[in-house]
Parts: structure tokens; C-alpha cells; sequence
């Protein structure tokens, strides 16, 4: 796979989506297998996803790095998940994948999720 499919991929997801009222997303590749994505969403409550994600494709589909922050519309926090290496000391099992819920300090383990699986569960906030 190259870059571009994955940046495509990411588009038609979003695009298909019937929860997603507006959104925008900027690509940069850096390298036939390799890029960079940021987007945001905005969904019928006014709620707002941002996404960032780096990734290599070459091979497997590799996320160096994510992020999946879900606001609502007053900007306050409902969810991010990321892979950031800052809460080693916590001893989560899927280190350093993890999860914020609800706010910056309560966080929890959680798999790494796919943009797919992060819209289901906002489509299940949203009800």
C-alpha cells in the first residue's frame, strides 16, 4: 500500500460517515510509504474530533503516532486516545497505547483503535 491509498482511505471513511456534519483534512507525504495525517471533524451536536496520525504503510499498517480527541461543543473533554510514552509509570498493560476518559487524569488502558471504531462509539454518544 502506498500513502496516498491509506490518506484515501481515511477520506472516504470520514466522508461515508452519517454522523460527520463538516470536516477537513490536510495530508503530507513524506515518502511513498509514509505521511502524515490531521483532520477535524464536526458532528451534528457541534461535538469535534480531532485526528493526527503518523504512519508507515510500506508493509503493515504502522501508527508511529496517533492521537483521537473527542470535545463537545462547550470544548470540554470526552475522550482521547493516543500512543504518547508519557504515563510509563502507570504500568498499563497495553502501554503506551491509552486512553483519557472524561478528562487529562483519568486515564485507562485501551488497544490502539482505528478511526472505523472511533466513530462507532461517538455514533454511540451521540445516540
Amino acid at each position: 500500500m502506498l500513502i496516498e491509498d491509506y490518506f484515501q482511505q481515511i477520506r472516504l471513511l470520514i466522508e461515508s460517515s452519517e454522523i460527520v456534519k463538516l470536516f477537513h483534512v490536510e495530508t503530507e507525504k513524506r515518502g511513498i510509504y509514509e505521511g502524515f495525517i490531521r483532520a477535524k471533524l464536526e458532528f451534528k451536536d457541534n461535538s469535534l474530533l480531532h485526528l493526527r496520525e503518523f504512519v508507515y504503510v510500506e508493509i503493515s499498517l504502522d501508527r508511529k503516532m496517533y492521537s483521537y480527541q473527542y470535545m463537545n461543543s462547550e470544548n470540554n473533554l470526552i475522550f482521547r486516545y493516543d500512543n504518547t510514552e508519557h504515563h510509563r509509570k502507570l504500568n498499563l498493560t497495553t502501554f503506551p497505547h491509552h486512553k483519557h476518559d472524561r478528562s487529562e487524569d483519568n486515564i485507562v488502558k485501551s488497544d490502539a483503535p482505528f478511526l472505523a471504531e472511533i466513530l462507532k462509539e461517538i455514533e454511540k454518544i451521540l445516540g
